[in-house]
């Protein structure tokens, strides 16, 4: 859904104020403005503690499309490539 070079995204993020948490760089934190999903990966993120409102820090990536580490409160917590690109934040 989040592919940078396709023509069907562009002009998807227009004010660049928030970028999926996959495109975040390691290390640095950031606000979730939203998370774009359905009932059960809402419910799933929010019984994590990842809910709009939240600062989050993204520990590390794998390359290619591996699990996220994120940092959420003191948790330390791995979510998927493709629900990492579902939770949009806003970076410091």
């Amino acid at each position: 859904m989040f592919r940078f070079g396709n023509r069907r995204n562009r002009g998807m993020f227009p004010d660049n104020n928030r970028i999926p948490l996959a495109m975040l760089p390691n290390g640095k934190s950031g606000m979730v403005i939203q998370v774009a999903g359905g009932r059960h990966i809402v419910g799933r993120l929010e019984a994590l503690g990842i809910r709009p409102g939240q600062r989050i820090t993204k520990i590390s990536s794998m390359f290619m499309r591996g699990p996220i580490t994120i940092q959420v409160g003191t948790s330390q917590i791995a979510v998927g490539f493709g629900m990492a690109n579902k939770i949009l934040v806003k970076p410091d």
